[in-house]
């Protein structure tokens, strides 16, 4: 028998594509206020928000797949993530919600998303006709820049 917790998804959107992660690596999902830029971050990093307490570097994921940003509006969400036991904030373009993936569903990822130890992609998702991305929250958050962390 498979952990059900280890099922629970918090699903998010990035320019159009639905994308996971388990819900066990997300801490708090918020608005978003106010960014503050800082200097030398890495080009995906748009700066830093205080959430609940804490100084969260803020990745904006658009940029961070290399999409165009967007302008933060209503729908714009701030999901601060627990990697190995730091807060980085994921900017996504809407939030809402919370799945029970059945793991038998969940594919290998294809070739185009690059090489298993290069792609931030941990496989893909098929429900009905919806397709669901599942990333690999340690592999995202790779860069040859650091991240900043709380």
């Amino acid at each position: 028998m498979t952990d059900q917790r280890s099922d629970q998804y918090i699903l998010f959107t990035v320019a159009g594509t639905t994308y996971a992660l388990p819900s066990s690596q997300i801490a708090h999902i918020d608005l978003v206020e106010e960014i503050t830029r800082v200097p030398n971050a890495p080009s995906f990093v748009d700066g830093v928000v205080f959430s609940r307490g804490r100084v969260v570097p803020a990745v904006n994921m658009r940029a961070r797949f290399g999409f165009e940003r967007a302008p933060i509006d209503l729908r714009t969400r701030f999901l601060v993530t627990n990697a190995d036991g730091r807060g980085v904030g994921l900017l996504v373009d809407s939030c809402r919600e919370f799945l029970r993936i059945d793991p038998a569903s969940i594919h290998p990822p294809p070739d185009v998303f690059g090489g298993a130890r290069e792609s931030s992609v941990s496989g893909v998702a098929t429900m009905g006709e919806r397709m669901i991305v599942i990333l690999d929250l340690d592999q995202l958050l790779v860069s040859k820049d650091p991240i900043l962390v709380a």
